[in-house]
């Protein structure tokens, strides 16, 4: 009786597994969920509108004690836009998925910090890290982030 239950619960599994297994994300869609920067200071949702890419703040570490709605986006070079929450805030637009490269290019960046944007573009390594690199006209003048799938 008990090998008839587990012959059942067995088809049941391979019949449910199979037709989903196949079903995952487009290859373009990889990119879309939450990421978290490797040294844990930085949360990113990544999301796809009208066939480009986005990402918005999640979480940020904030060393002083004080809530995420607290800190606002003071060095932006826009002072309409200095009174703005960094929590929520859109900091990587318009990249666009190339399927020859398998990356995601065209994009811009958002840095907070200095108050500046920047050219993005992103791919998914082998160990499935994602790299969001930042940069000035050309990548190799600029600066890449690791992000880890949460």
């Amino acid at each position: 009786m008990q090998i008839k239950h587990l012959s059942f619960c067995l088809v049941i599994f391979l019949a449910f597994y199979f037709p989903l297994k196949g079903q995952g994300l487009l290859p373009k869609e990889k990119i879309c969920g939450k990421w978290e920067l490797i040294d844990k200071t930085l949360i990113i949702t990544v999301t796809m509108y009208e066939n480009q890419f986005k990402a918005v703040i999640s979480w940020f570490s904030d060393t002083e004690g004080k809530p995420l709605d607290y800190w606002t986006d003071i060095h932006n070079p826009n002072p309409a836009l200095r009174k703005r929450k960094l929590h929520g805030m859109s900091i990587l637009r318009n990249l666009t998925y190339h399927p020859k490269t398998n990356s995601w290019e065209d994009g811009m960046i958002y840095d907070s910090i200095h108050g500046r944007e920047w050219n993005a573009a992103a791919y998914i390594d082998k160990k499935g890290l994602l790299r969001v690199k930042g940069y000035w006209h050309f990548k190799f003048i600029g600066r890449t982030m690791t992000f880890r799938r949460i």
